[in-house]
């Protein structure tokens, strides 16, 4: 009988043997779904690099740090946003629902009311006009463009009803909380109300992956008919999104009083567009059924760093944002229609 004995390479697995740690991260193929989100991912990490590599201090931890903080209502504005995406909708009034909420804030804490109430009532305001606009989108079959259309202009018309006027925010408790931030290690600030745009996006997550819910939400996306054979509460579900969406528009707008100190009618014209491009850019179908509130909340990171690279050169015109953001939409829906295509 032979005694040969089987010799195998350093870092290679022999017949029988576990794989090593080397081997799994070589041969590690992630799963479909979350190739969007890892190619956005990957968009944002080869933006900041270029970045860093053309600007003195584009790379430093704070600019990352101050990101955060600049987009953190509209972060929180595309978490909303991405719940409606996933079932197949769209909301077209979250960008006046935050104005509306900016107003209210303001004039309230003008008119003495205390801030806890004033932050109540706001959150109160805008989940009903979420509630509002899916009882009408699933009840009585309208469009959600049609019925986010109309919620946006009655928001809208709600702030000019308010005031016209700019109003400035003087409450000290809201002052307090608009400039409080947390220290890191190695001196750097985070802004607090970043951190609890970064917390939403966690609860989201934790909403869509964990609970019977998120799960509910992708199914409607997938196929509504289905989702009904199921036995799915998808009458349920359709107006819960667009009572989240709202609720995330109110909380974007406290967000937004605290960042600016003021209320104002004209705030966030056009910031619903920003929010779904984020959200697109992030890897969400438009179509509904697949994405990831961690892929629109690394989208809303995109946006900011193209409006990073311009702040650095100071010699870009704003609008170079427009059509940055144009270019990159139109690019990740052709790759959305293609991949769908190549899946079917």
């Amino acid at each position: 009988m032979s005694t040969a004995t089987a010799r195998t390479t350093p870092g290679t697995a022999g017949a029988g043997s576990r794989p090593t740690a080397w081997d799994r991260v070589r041969t590690y193929t992630p799963a479909s779904q979350y190739l969007p989100v890892i190619a956005t991912t990957a968009l944002f990490l080869g933006m900041f690099g270029v970045g860093g590599a053309r600007y003195d201090g584009f790379t430093d931890p704070q600019v990352f740090l101050s990101l955060l903080l600049d987009n953190s209502f509209l972060i929180v504005l595309a978490v909303g946003m991405t719940f409606v995406i996933l079932t197949g909708g769209i909301d077209l009034s979250v960008g006046s629902n935050l104005a509306l909420s900016t107003v209210i804030a303001a004039k309230t804490l003008e008119m003495g009311w205390s801030p806890y109430l004033t932050v109540a009532t706001v959150l109160m305001v805008g989940t009903t006009l979420g509630i509002a606009m899916g009882l009408l989108i699933h009840y009585f079959d309208i469009q959600p463009f049609i019925a986010t259309l109309a919620g946006m202009f009655l928001a809208r018309g709600l702030c000019y009803l308010i005031s016209v006027d700019s109003i400035p925010i003087a409450d000290e408790t809201f002052q307090s909380w608009a400039f409080s931030t947390t220290t890191l290690p190695g001196g750097y600030y985070l802004g607090r109300t970043a951190i609890v745009a970064v917390a939403t996006v966690a609860v989201a997550a934790f909403v869509l992956a964990r609970t019977r819910f998120g799960r509910t939400v992708y199914a409607i996306g997938g196929n509504e008919s289905s989702a009904l054979l199921m036995g799915l509460r998808v009458g349920f579900t359709k107006v819960g999104v667009y009572a989240i969406s709202g609720f995330c528009a109110a909380f974007g707008g406290i967000l937004f009083s605290l960042y600016t100190l003021s209320g104002y009618s004209l705030n966030a014209v056009g910031m619903e567009l920003d929010a779904i491009a984020a959200v697109v850019i992030g890897g969400t179908l438009l179509t509904g059924g697949r994405g990831f509130v961690v892929g629109s909340f690394v989208g809303v990171l995109v946006l900011g760093v193209i409006q990073t690279f311009i702040s650095f050169d100071g010699t870009l015109s704003s609008w170079w944002t427009r059509i940055s953001i144009g270019v990159l939409v139109l690019v990740f829906v052709v790759v959305q229609r293609l991949m769908t295509r190549r899946a079917s």
